[in-house]
């Protein structure tokens, strides 16, 4: 690291989540630098607060001691990172690269190796929660990361992040996103169902939601999921369904890499690529409900 009062921090992936994370730490003194986007609204938005641009990777890891990425998925990553242009380009020792995406592990695993052959530390750090509390900065993440690592890089997770759980070396963070994701998956392949053998069986989604909201069985994820199908609020669980199949491809890679039986896990990835497969991946994981009513013969609104 640096010997400034603050490290400077780089940010690539200023998206949906991204924006607040990085709005949050440039916010709290951190020097920032930011990377071109398609999208430049975000990106003009960071450099109005203080932020600083560059054109490539290679030219942040030079600039930066801590990266973060939070772009689409591991080849987005390993793009970054092994590209020619790329964050290993710099050769920067000392730099700490820290992956919000929701990734791969066993690409992750591999990163790590090679970051830290040129003398660069990975940590992982997934993210759980909306953009909303991306923009508050209470957002939850689980990392992966090497005790020195982790102790450095903590003060910069908290200017975005409102529970840190260190869960051990790198590589553990992606594997417990992929396990969190895919419970939240499973809630949705259930809910979903379950509103169209209710409906086909006489029953509102509103008569449904009347037992179930304010019984045991309801979660914060069952009331952001609900809020399409009762509202039909689309800005309650941006959570695209092609971000949802790949979460379970990579947990598939996952569970084949152990030897683990997923007999659950393969239907909720079936489901999610069936939609995808129609040319709704761009949906929101909510409107679930709607493709599965509308196998069942049901209008989409209850």
């Amino acid at each position: 690291m640096s010997t400034m009062a603050k490290p400077v921090i780089g940010f690539i992936g200023v998206g949906l989540m991204g924006h607040g994370m990085a709005k949050n730490i440039v916010e709290k003194g951190y020097p920032l630098v930011v990377m071109a986007h398609r999208n430049r609204a975000p990106v003009d938005d960071l450099v109005a607060r203080g932020a600083s641009e560059v054109g490539t990777p290679k030219e942040m890891a030079g600039r930066c001691d801590v990266i973060h990425l939070c772009v689409s998925g591991s080849p987005q990553v390993e793009g970054v990172i092994r590209g020619p242009d790329g964050i290993l380009a710099a050769a920067r020792s000392g730099l700490i690269v820290v992956d919000c995406s929701t990734s791969d592990p066993v690409s992750t695993l591999k990163l790590a190796d090679e970051l830290s052959a040129h003398g660069m530390a990975l940590a992982d750090a997934p993210l759980s929660r909306t953009p909303k509390e991306a923009e508050a900065g209470t957002l939850d993440t689980m990392v992966g990361a090497s005790p020195e690592t982790f102790e450095t890089i903590r003060p910069v997770l908290e200017c975005w992040a409102g529970v840190i759980v260190h869960l051990g070396p790198v590589g553990l963070g992606h594997k417990m996103k992929l396990i969190n994701n895919f419970i939240a998956m499973g809630y949705a392949a259930l809910y979903a169902e379950a509103l169209a053998i209710a409906r086909k069986s006489g029953l509102t989604a509103e008569q449904v939601n009347s037992v179930i909201a304010p019984g045991r069985l309801s979660n914060g994820f069952y009331e952001t999921f609900m809020k399409w199908t009762l509202e039909r609020d689309e800005k309650a669980h941006r959570f695209s369904i092609a971000n949802a199949h790949k979460d379970m491809r990579y947990l598939a890679n996952m569970a084949n890499a152990v030897g683990a039986v997923n007999p659950l896990q393969s239907a909720v990835k079936n489901g999610l690529a069936a939609m995808e497969a129609t040319g709704n991946g761009e949906k929101f994981v909510p409107m679930l409900a709607d493709f599965v009513a509308a196998m069942n013969g049901l209008e989409e609104t209850a």
